[in-house]
């Protein structure tokens, strides 16, 4: 429709020149086209200002394609290319610097993170092809991705298969493939399967999975032993060149503590990589159970969620009951999980109060406000009714509760937000996991109050979708069962406890990692303090020993003691408070095997694989430069002219004005001076 008002204002400003070049010709001006011009414009400017307020613009850009280079910076990559490295390096510098000219190049280097820079240092210590992948697909959603550069070997250690890998991925994948294919004589223990919490006089098991290669003929036993004491071993008869086998051990848990256990396996003849050949694993024996009761307002998919979370812990004993069928007695429960009570049905806030229990309360429409804040002696916290909305959770740095995954902050941001109806306010000394996005600590969310009864508040519903989007993007739903077990395992904190305690996040650690501890101190009322200092010592096989002093966080302690050498080392940690000496020991071992070694040579099945699923192509690492040519001849591979509209609101504009009271001025200032003549 905007052109209708152009075309009134072309035949209105050229009617007015029109009229006033008639008008001017019989005045016996010099010039009457250049004044009937001049009145021209300065209507046709007037009337658009008028008629047309906004100018619509288009522009086209043309935009080139994407080339993203996927570079493996894993130890793995290093070793495969050898001598090769420089050689290497050159030619894919060579295949980016030609392809500049036509595309827009990026290059990342990957491992079990991704990185901007540094691509050809291979020294990340795992690889993890998918999660690069799924990183290129968010990244260039919306851009002109037109070929991906997979350079690897294809051995991966985290993370899921590619192959299998669900990926809108609209680029061609071209697999560089970096290593030898042939494979090398290897027997490994590739992983071990234990409980981490079992209860003290129970039977538990510990299983391994064998991989064999090109090992036919293979006869020996795996052993399992604790310090040099055997405990048992499983014949392995190895009859083909490709051999996967798991084996289990039953092991008795008779004596409380923490427990160090090695599975291994005699090397092959001719074997080269002997580092896989072993596993450490840790299991800690409880002297008791820990009951456990999940109470709803009506049946919902988080109590199954937090079930299974608990199901493979041996040191829980899980009861779930709906709030019609509320116990008459809680005293034989650790712990009490409320979800969704007290409400306006079931108000259990004399009893709740009555029992004394850490309890940990979630959030969801069947809450009732008012009653939940009468257990404000309990909760420490003051909860509002608020309307229905998504919460956004965002881990909070700061929380030193207990030790969380690593990978906590990336699995967070992949997460559906929870369904909340109230607003939380945390009480003076809680602890914050979660707090909602984009407000922060403010807005809390997951919330840990430690106190004589320690509790836990958890601001929504949904830990089930949680659960579910974890596995759908990391294919499992490690870090939120973790948060949940954490939780329930602060909540089991307990005057029966020891008072003061050393925690490691695992017991297994790779030489490349940095090895963190935390400690917490109790009073009597069971609230964590840490005004005295706590010193620590580690002592290595050798005998050789190092001391350190913990620093303070929040309320507990923790330490970072930096990398450690392969071995096993022990330590010792020791405080004084209020006269009376405490102390902790345990045991940790740093493995000086690398994932990177537990599989040799490269997987060209899986790259080809790749390549055919995404429309791409293979070639070896020598022969890299030829990927110019593939990508080049691609007809898919395009530039896009991306159109830009913008509207300009003339009024807004000054020169604008400008441009008509020039235009004015000089038809005035003309016509002043031929009247004088």
């Amino acid at each position: 429709m905007q052109w209708i008002y152009w075309l009134i204002a072309i035949v209105l400003s050229v009617g007015a020149g029109y009229w006033v070049y008639r008008a001017d010709k019989r005045r016996a001006v010099p010039y009457p086209w250049l004044t009937s011009l001049l009145r021209s414009l300065v209507v046709f400017f007037t009337l658009l200002l008028i008629l047309v307020p906004t100018i619509i613009i288009t522009k086209n850009v043309v935009e080139k394609p994407v080339v993203l280079l996927l570079q493996d910076n894993s130890r793995s990559i290093g070793n495969a290319l050898g001598n090769d490295s420089a050689a290497y390096r050159k030619n894919v510098e060579d295949l980016t610097r030609r392809l500049s000219d036509k595309y827009k190049v990026v290059q990342w280097g990957f491992g079990n993170t991704v990185q901007n820079d540094s691509l050809f240092q291979y020294r990340q210590p795992a690889t993890d092809i998918s999660s690069a992948l799924s990183r290129a697909q968010e990244y260039f959603g919306l851009q002109n991705l037109g070929a991906v550069i997979l350079a690897t070997d294809g051995r991966f250690n985290e993370g899921m298969n590619p192959l299998y890998q669900q990926l809108s991925l609209h680029s061609s994948l071209y697999a560089v493939a970096i290593g030898d294919s042939v494979q090398q004589k290897d027997v490994r223990v590739a992983r071990v399967y234990a409980n981490k919490v079992v209860t003290i006089n129970s039977t538990f098991e510990i299983r391994a999975d064998i991989v064999a290669d090109l090992c036919k003929g293979y006869n020996n036993s795996v052993v399992i032993k604790e310090g040099e004491n055997m405990l048992s071993s499983v014949p392995v008869s190895v009859a083909s060149d490709k051999y996967d086998r798991s084996i289990s051990f039953t092991v008795k848990a008779d004596k409380a503590g923490l427990h160090h256990y090695t599975i291994s396996m005699p090397e092959a003849e001719g074997e080269m990589n002997l580092a896989n050949n072993r596993r450490d694993i840790f299991v800690e024996v409880a002297e008791e159970k820990k009951s456990i009761l999940i109470v709803s307002a009506a049946p919902h998919p988080d109590v199954n969620a937090i079930k299974d979370a608990l199901s493979g812990m041996d040191a829980y004993k899980v009861t779930v009951c709906a709030a019609d069928n509320f116990p008459s007695s809680l005293s034989s429960y650790n712990v009490i999980i409320l979800h969704g009570l007290p409400s306006v049905r079931n108000k259990l806030a004399t009893q709740l109060l009555a029992a004394n229990k850490p309890m940990w309360f979630i959030l969801t429409n069947q809450t009732e406000i008012k009653g939940i804040n009468s257990l404000s002696q309990l909760t420490h916290a003051s909860i509002s009714a608020g309307a229905p909305h998504d919460a956004l959770a965002m881990f909070e740095p700061a929380f030193t509760t207990f030790t969380v995954p690593q990978n906590i902050q990336s699995v967070t941001d992949k997460m559906p937000p929870l369904s909340a109806a109230a607003n939380l306010a945390a009480g003076p000394g809680a602890n914050v996991l979660f707090s909602q996005k984009p407000i922060g600590a403010q807005a809390p969310l997951w919330v840990l109050q430690q106190g004589s009864v320690p509790t836990a508040i958890l601001g929504g519903e949904g830990l089930w979708r949680w659960r579910l989007y974890e596995y759908k993007n990391f294919n499992d739903h490690t870090v939120i069962d973790e948060c949940i077990r954490q939780t329930v395992a602060f909540l089991c904190a307990n005057n029966n406890e020891k008072p003061f305690g050393v925690s490691l996040q695992k017991y297994v650690w790779s030489d490349q990692e940095s090895i963190s501890l935390n400690a917490h101190l109790l009073n009597a009322n069971n609230e964590q303090v840490n005004t005295p200092d706590v010193q620590l010592t580690i002592t290595d096989s050798a005998g050789r020993k190092q001391s350190f002093s913990f620093e303070r966080a929040g309320t507990a302690y923790n330490i970072n003691i930096g990398v450690w050498a392969g071995g096993t080392y022990t330590y010792s940690a020791h405080t004084t408070y209020n006269d009376k000496q405490y102390s902790a020991n345990g045991s940790f071992v740093v493995e000086s095997i690398p994932l990177e070694l537990m599989e040799s040579g490269a997987d060209y099945p899986l790259l080809y694989g790749l390549a055919r699923k995404y429309n791409g192509g293979f070639v070896t690492a020598r022969n890299v430069s030829s990927l110019y040519d593939s990508i080049s001849h691609n007809d898919r591979i395009k530039p896009v002219i991306q159109s830009n509209t913008e509207t300009v609101p003339l009024i807004d504009r000054k020169w604008y004005f400008f441009i008509i009271l020039l235009l004015a001025v000089a038809e005035w200032l003309l016509r002043k001076y031929w009247l004088a003549q």
